[in-house]
């Protein structure tokens, strides 16, 4: 759901951009105003123009990629605003006499359905592989972002399928199958009677990869074919169909990620969290997503597949490297390693891809942003179950439910940012330029994991840290009538009375030396002197038990369970100092627990106030109240020695999560406002930056930074081996450094617009004097600008 910014302001903006670089229209008819959208169609009829005029001079080896390309826009121009079924042609339906197709409400539904589907499945995931397939958090975590990844390297091979091979229609009817299939795969791997570990993991892996594919690869598909259904003079109407689409993907986000994380919890299924309802409600939605897209069928407009840009600036960069490393000394040099393509390709597509190589060697430093941002549903979410969720006496939230906040705040902050913060920056005279936003964006981000390493190092206060190799843990429980002191040989531990049935502060550390050892302990009460004899495994948590008999001290040995609950529950065990047998039942849990100083098994139990809860002890039968178990704490309770009733003493073994989870709101606030500095004017920088035919490429270099972003953190969460806090901070350092970087390579950044290439050389293609001129050009532009073009995300045209 975290993603959802990044969709919802901008999905029409790179979707469309990446299935289509030809046409840019539709994508600023969304957020910009008419006039806006003519000057970008009048610009792309003039880059066909143009190239069409240098086709016409060029020898015969030139044309034929160039009247290709032509051939293939006017191809796309006559198939525009024509539905294609049976071989007929006849203008879109209308909706109850507007301007608005009927067609579109099938795409709007559908969207709604997909994103809920996608965020749905995705919110309960980090949890999922924890409490049901039993990983560690580091290679969760390493899954989640490997996932992640895999959904952001996709959209491109969708685009190109789109464009090359099936068209759009086709595309998302093909990729909504297997993204369905995924879904039904993922949901039967939830279901604990199928199978065993191996095939539950095989199958949830399998259900993944293919939601992957079906998600990225529909992703630069359904907003572009949205916008291909409004007739081109229809831009008012084109431009709140965005604002339509924009809801859908929001509310579809939003829903799912508060109802997905009920159904898991909420919901009891075979014997535990609902994982099996949890997947499987998404894997429904998008079956529902699918058949109303098939159901409008009739109703689209089709066009054709029109080929895609990116192949042939890979070719053309594979033609340049190839010629460059065949070349001899005795070949004449050439001033920029693309030009030794030019002896197949026109100088002005070199000279546009020379442009868009620009930008993407600034896009070199921008993954670390999204190996911070896209943390929210891995380690955020997996913080958040370390804390306390409860607002008020009734209302707890889940871990997996606070990814909304960020969905949540874009929405406030967009407007806000729009409207009150870039005005009044603009009014002061300070020089906000698109770079100089980014830069601060990312560092809200690393703000962000800066509160959250606060936040980390308070909740670690409350978690006792398993022992070492060579060490265990102890902590002893005092149930004589009197003090007593214990001697460990070797250690002064322990050095001070041990008061009856005293609540230990802490665990103490047992040097062992090795993977285990016997330790004869000595036990003082009252002047006189016991032997313990107890054997320690290293790495274990223990509490030694010491009570009197007839003949004097005695002592016992229990292992403890110290790891919190990741289900956020609280963890339960009973001590009875009875001569009877006790079972108890404490929520849905049943303990029974031995006579004379029986110890019964840790259970987990619902974190809520128990009272009254059943408790029998041979004939008699007894009311106990146990008061609060809260999240996260580990208790033993001790059954007290009374005839006429059971008196309880509570011990809290492992401190309950005591930091709330409002204290993450900051991190959440810092981090969307990077995102929506960072994110919203990255993609406009990469429209304004971008030729009219290039701009596909640009999109597609911001989606791969995305995807290398979650490699990142798959890499660091599998090899660094750090503590949470200390991996929070090296998020936020790399991401600082990263900063200082990029905004070295953004102060020698030159932008050239894209539209000077039409101004400045209507009927020739460019060469060097020409390129050098439009830099120069372009310089005395951006001298000539004032603050007032930075609230203009078309007019972007600034140096750092």
């Amino acid at each position: 759901m975290y993603r959802t910014a990044l969709e919802v302001r901008n999905s029409w903006i790179w979707s469309r951009i990446l299935t289509n670089g030809l046409n840019i229209c539709y994508k600023r008819s969304a957020f910009s105003n008419a006039a806006q959208c003519a000057q970008s169609q009048t610009r792309e009829e003039r880059t066909w123009t143009h190239v069409k005029r240098s086709t016409d001079r060029c020898d015969a080896s030139v044309p034929k990629t160039l009247q290709k390309k032509t051939e293939e826009m006017e191809k796309r121009k006559e198939h525009e605003l024509i539905i294609h079924e049976n071989g007929n042609t006849s203008k879109s339906p209308k909706l109850c006499g507007t301007n608005y197709p009927v067609s579109i409400s099938f795409i709007v539904v559908n969207e709604f359905c997909e994103r809920f589907s996608y965020y749905g499945m995705k919110a309960v995931l980090t949890l999922y592989f924890i409490n049901y397939l039993h990983w560690d958090p580091n290679l969760s975590t390493a899954v989640y972002h490997a996932f992640s990844s895999l959904c952001y390297f996709t959209p491109v091979l969708g685009a190109l399928i789109a464009d090359s091979w099936l068209g759009k229609f086709k595309t998302i009817i093909y990729l909504s199958v297997v993204y369905v299939l995924g879904h039904i795969i993922k949901s039967v791997g939830a279901i604990p009677s199928v199978g065993d570990s191996t095939i539950h993991i095989v199958l949830s892996m399998v259900g993944l990869i293919l939601i992957a594919f079906g998600t990225g690869g529909i992703k630069p598909c359904v907003a572009a074919f949205g916008g291909d259904q409004f007739d081109e003079e229809h831009t008012n109407e084109r431009r709140k169909f965005f604002s339509i689409f924009y809801m859908s993907i929001n509310g579809g986000s939003v829903l799912s990620t508060l109802i997905t994380p009920i159904l898991r919890g909420d919901v009891q299924c075979f014997g535990g969290d609902c994982y099996a309802l949890a997947f499987g409600v998404p894997a429904i939605l998008m079956v529902i997503a699918l058949v109303v897209f098939i159901s409008g069928s009739g109703m689209y407009k089709k066009s054709p597949p029109e080929g895609n840009i990116l192949l042939d600036v890979c070719k053309c960069m594979g033609l340049a490297i190839k010629n460059r490393w065949k070349s001899s000394k005795s070949d004449p040099k050439k001033k920029h390693w693309l030009d030794w393509a030019e002896d197949k390709y026109p100088r002005r597509l070199i000279h546009e891809i020379k442009m868009v190589l620009r930008v993407l060697v600034l896009y070199i430093p921008l993954p670390m942003f999204w190996a911070l941002f896209d943390q929210q549903g891995s380690r955020w979410t997996l913080q958040a179950t370390r804390m306390n969720m409860a607002f008020g006496s009734t209302f707890v939230l889940k871990p997996d439910q606070m990814q909304m906040l960020n969905a949540l705040l874009i929405l406030v902050f967009v407007p806000i940012f729009d409207m009150g913060v870039y005005p009044l920056i603009g009014l002061c005279r300070i020089n906000l330029t698109p770079l100089k936003k980014m830069a601060v964006g990312m560092i809200f981000a690393a703000l962000a994991f800066g509160s959250a390493t606060l936040v980390e190092v308070n909740v670690t206060k409350t978690v006792v840290e398993p022992a070492p190799q060579g060490q265990c843990l102890l902590q002893v429980y005092n149930l004589a009538v009197s003090d007593v002191k214990l001697n460990i040989p070797g250690s002064n531990l322990f050095s001070q009375p041990i008061k009856s049935y005293e609540d230990p502060p802490a665990y103490q550390h047992i040097q062992l030396g090795g993977h285990n050892k016997t330790i004869n302990m000595a036990v003082t009460q009252n002047e006189i002197l016991y032997q313990c004899v107890q054997t320690f495994t290293e790495q274990k948590a223990y509490t030694l038990v010491l009570h009197s008999n007839g003949s004097g001290i005695v002592c016992q040995l229990a292992t403890d369970n110290i790891h919190k609950s990741e289900k956020m529950e609280a963890y339960l065990r009973f001590i009875n100092t009875r001569s009877e047998a006790v079972n108890i039942t404490v929520g849905a849990v049943d303990f029974y627990v031995p006579a004379d100083y029986g110890i019964s098994p840790h259970n987990s139990v619902e974190r809520k106030e128990y009272t009254n809860d059943k408790c029998t002890s041979g004939s008699q039968n007894f009311l106990i109240t146990l008061g609060l178990l809260d999240f996260g704490a580990s208790y033993t309770v001790i059954l007290k020695r009374d005839p006429g009733e059971i008196i309880l003493q509570k011990m809290e073994d492992v401190k309950a999560n005591n930091v709330h989870i409002a204290w993450q709101i900051p991190q959440y606030v810092l981090i969307t406002a990077g995102e929506v500095m960072f994110s919203i004017t990255g993609l406009e920088f990469s429209y304004s930056q971008a030729p009219a035919n290039m701009k596909s490429v640009l999109q597609a270099g911001w989606l791969l930074t995305v995807a290398f972003g979650n490699v990142i953190v798959l890499i660091v969460a599998e090899g660094a081996g750090l503590d949470q806090w200390m991996e929070f901070l090296l998020f936020a350092g790399l991401l600082v450094a990263v900063c200082i970087i990029f905004s070295i390579m953004a102060y020698f950044y030159t932008y050239v617009d894209p539209d000077e290439l039409d101004k400045l050389f209507p009927d020739k293609t460019v060469n060097d004097e020409d390129e050098d001129n439009l830099k120069k050009n372009q310089k005395y532009h951006m001298d000539q600008t004032d603050n007032s073009m930075y609230l203009n995300p078309i007019e972007k045209r600034t140096k750092m």
